[in-house]
């Protein structure tokens, strides 16, 4: 038994001494360090938010175990860097040890004031110095820092954000939000600077927000713009001659600028126009990445047009592209690309017009039910339903990557008037329902059926289509010469293609 207990101390001892090092059992790094950049690009931030993490990983590439005498940031203690060498955080570290032919991480952080530099753009540059003098090692780290304008609730004495009414449950319940009021002063948004919105932004009845050409917004997580009754939102983007830059254009879209984020559904909110705001217009906008896209609420009469959307495009939402609730639109131009549910949803009636519209759902980030095109006249949890007006399709293209790309649901106590006229549709599925059947003039006109439009690339919501197309030449020209020019400007009252798009991509 003493014999046991005497082996098992000393299997402990060796244990114990084998797993500790000290100092003397490293050389000191000789400036053969490797490294798996030379630079860090921290990619574009706004002033005052924080970057996302980027990695370095040191090599020690020799047969012997080294300490670093020291790592740090080359401006020291007044860096706006931050660093985490294994585990640790600060800016200056010491003696740290890294093994033979192995290796170890830092993640690289910041948070820049653009502050008073009089400058809408900076580039601020650091670098992490590795030892010193004969043996010193630098890796430069680059962040370009974006001033923007910040709208955010306020915070109250307990400590609580100010929060603004959303809207009504049906059962009479407050739905509350983050959010506040915007000011007289706070309704306009030019180009001159970013505009970044913290929680839901409400433009106060009777008001109306404008955003000029060439303007960018951008959402933080579970933001939005709420147009509240009797408001109105005006986005007067124009044409950009510019494809990449889309210089005139306005852009909504999340407050993360790196390239990780640049594809991501479901970084912000929405843009919900509630019941009772009208004459709400909508030119050359894109909207990506949000919760849904656009909220409409209408207010279940034939009143004043709810929504006026033209030369604009709104993908990769989460949820919903265009939501629209018994409420009137009237859409030319239109791009609805890929949606985690459905591009289009025309909920509880209304009535609505679309010319030339692209509506293809190609989700590319899971699992989908939901489809390009969904039409209802459906019925509230208190009984009541209503009335689809019109649901007209002129010269659009309605398709995606599912079999079906259309969804029809009427209630038989309520009118469900539709047309689709020179449409492209997608649906393969066998049904004896009368609402899908295609040789009925009055609702299908000079239908395509589940022939391949052929885009450049769908996935990537990229909607040109290619030379071979079955859309070129299909549409009506009496409907193109309603909208005369397609969403890039060019002419298509000679030969009309179907869908946003006349301009044709060659390869």
């Amino acid at each position: 038994m003493h014999r046991s207990i005497f082996i098992f101390s000393a299997l402990i001892l060796i244990l114990t001494f084998s797993s500790c090092r000290v100092d003397f059992d490293y050389a000191q790094s000789n400036g053969s360090l490797a490294f798996s950049k030379d630079t860090v690009f921290l990619d574009t931030i706004f002033s005052q938010i924080g970057s996302s993490t980027y990695t370095l990983k040191v090599y020690n590439r020799g047969t012997t175990d080294i300490s670093i005498p020291s790592i740090g940031l080359k401006n020291g203690d007044n860096s706006k860097y931050r660093l985490n060498v294994d585990g640790e955080a600060g800016q200056q570290f010491k003696d740290i040890p890294l093994f033979a032919k192995d290796s170890l991480y830092i993640f690289v952080e910041t948070t820049f004031d653009i502050g008073n530099l009089g400058s809408k753009e900076f580039l601020y540059t650091d670098a992490i110095q590795f030892d010193k003098e004969n043996h010193l090692q630098e890796v430069q780290l680059v962040t370009l820092v974006k001033d923007a304008i910040f709208y955010f609730p306020k915070r109250l004495v307990n400590g609580q954000r100010e929060t603004i009414v959303l809207d009504i449950s049906e059962t009479g319940e407050e739905i509350k939000v983050e959010g506040f009021e915007l000011k007289a002063d706070q309704l306009l948004f030019t180009k001159d600077k970013p505009h970044v919105i913290y929680g839901y932004a409400s433009v106060p009845y009777g008001k109306t927000l404008k955003i000029e050409e060439g303007a960018r917004v951008h959402f933080h997580k579970d933001s939005g713009v709420l147009i509240k009754e009797n408001a109105s939102l005006h986005v007067i983007g124009k044409l950009s001659q510019d494809k990449e830059l889309l210089e005139n254009e306005v852009i909504f879209e999340g407050n993360r600028l790196e390239p990780s984020y640049s594809d991501i559904p479901g970084q912000w909110g929405s843009i919900w126009i509630s019941k009772g705001s009208v004459n709400n217009k909508i030119e050359y906008l894109t909207i990506k990445n949000a919760t849904v896209g656009i909220f409409v609420q209408g207010d279940n009469t034939i009143g004043g047009t709810t929504l006026t959307i033209k030369n604009s495009q709104i993908y990769n939402s989460e949820n919903i592209n265009l939501w629209a609730k018994t409420a009137i639109i009237r859409s030319e131009n239109v791009v609805l690309g890929g949606a985690g549910n459905i591009s289009l949803y025309c909920n509880q009636g209304g009535d609505y017009s679309f010319i030339h519209a692209t509506i293809a759902n190609y989700w590319k980030h899971g699992f989908r039910t939901g489809v390009a095109l969904q039409i209802d006249n459906s019925t509230n949890n208190d009984g009541s339903s209503f009335d689809l007006a019109k649901a007209d399709f002129k010269n659009c293209i309605i398709y995606g990557s599912n079999p079906n790309e259309l969804n029809l649901s009427m209630d038989p106590n309520k009118a469900f008037f539709f047309n689709f006229e020179n449409c492209l549709l997608k649906f393969t599925k066998n049904t004896e329902d009368s609402l899908y059947n295609f040789n009925d003039v009055s609702r299908y006109e000079n239908t395509l059926l589940n022939l391949d439009p052929i885009f450049v690339s769908p996935t990537k919501n990229n909607f040109l289509i290619k030379e071979n197309s079955s859309v070129i030449g299909a549409g009506n020209l009496d409907a193109a010469n309603l909208v005369p020019l397609d969403i890039l400007g060019s002419d298509r009252t000679k030969n009309p293609a179907l869908g946003a798009y006349e301009v044709i991509f060659i390869e």
